[in-house]
């Protein structure tokens, strides 16, 4: 794992500004989010098939300090039952690896089709569902279409899309600035579960 709990909480000390700044970048997503699809029509109400059982890496250190700074809210028990369900997750995700099998489990913060960590969940759990746009600097514009509950109801995909930009550069700021006063270069490409992993080390 990239960081230990111990050094967690020493960026939380040092750098608990981040951390607000990061709520406030989470607010403007979902706000953006839900304008979109309310244009769109369109609502979250869980399926049998939830993002929740997607493999999604995330790769900011920001985001894991901000998914620890949740995690510590929660009570022991709760941590616990949390941490046992992602080592779970983690052995059995590296057994279909080595086994070359495609399955999905569901992410150990979904109890009951609820997020335990959903103010604080990262930024693909709350931009994933309705189309988007990107305009990256370099490969230009970049489309995605909306999760399959989205395309079940026929909405053209073009016409309002969600603009992801400001959101990625918002972020992108803010882990180079929080890099920049921590001295880390660790690289993150974690799964949430992996994430809960090293809450604990």
């Amino acid at each position: 794992m990239p960081l230990s709990s111990r050094q967690l909480q020493d960026i939380l000390k040092g750098q608990a500004d981040a951390i607000r700044q990061l709520q406030a970048i989470y607010e403007a997503m979902d706000a953006r989010y839900a304008t979109a699809a309310d244009r769109y029509g369109f609502e979250c109400r869980g399926c049998d098939d939830s993002c929740c059982l997607t493999r999604f890496y995330h790769h900011t250190l920001v985001e894991l300090v901000g998914l620890f700074s949740g995690y510590l809210t929660l009570s022991a028990e709760e941590r616990h039952c949390i941490n046992q369900n992602a080592q779970t997750y983690c052995r059995v995700v590296s057994e279909d690896e080595r086994r070359n099998r495609r399955t999905r489990h569901l992410c150990p913060l979904n109890r009951d089709t609820q997020c335990l960590l959903y103010r604080e969940r990262p930024m693909i759990c709350r931009l994933h569902g309705v189309p988007h746009i990107m305009r990256h600097p370099y490969k230009g514009l970049i489309t995605g279409p909306g999760c399959h509950i989205f395309e079940a109801t026929g909405q053209p995909v073009g016409e309002s899309p969600l603009d992801r930009t400001p959101h990625y550069i918002a972020l992108a700021n803010l882990e180079k600035a929080l890099r920049n006063a921590t001295g880390i270069e660790t690289r993150v490409r974690l799964t949430i579960a992996q994430m809960i992993v090293c809450f604990e080390t």
